[in-house]
């Protein structure tokens, strides 16, 4: 018995320390270049650009920063280093946010 509750406060705890890496909000506003290839929610029109809707959050993060540091290589790699040179860590936590949630934030 002291077990599970040992163990049901500790996932109580974790819970209530969990937070959001970025704001959604925020991120569509800082967003608008990447809805010309990406979409307004993340779902591609065309297939030569990758659908972001409901991708991971730190996954679409950490992407980014692999564009914006010069990591990422392919036909794209250079269009999109452009693209984010002038985003900081928190904007790019936010359009992660964004793209992570779009689809569920769209039909509210």
């Amino acid at each position: 018995m002291k077990k599970f509750i040992l163990l049901l406060l500790i996932s109580f705890s974790a819970s209530v320390y969990s937070y959001e890496y970025g704001d959604p909000v925020k991120g569509k506003i800082k967003a608008p270049s990447c809805i010309f290839c990406h979409g307004e929610i993340g779902k591609a029109s065309n297939s030569a650009y990758p659908n972001l809707d409901m991708q991971n959050e730190m996954y679409l993060y950490l992407s980014m920063k692999s564009y914006q540091n010069d990591e990422r290589k392919g036909p794209l790699a250079q269009m999109m280093k452009a693209q984010l040179q002038r985003l900081n860590d928190q904007d790019l936590r936010d359009i992660a946010a964004f793209y992570a949630n779009a689809s569920k934030s769209k039909n509210k």
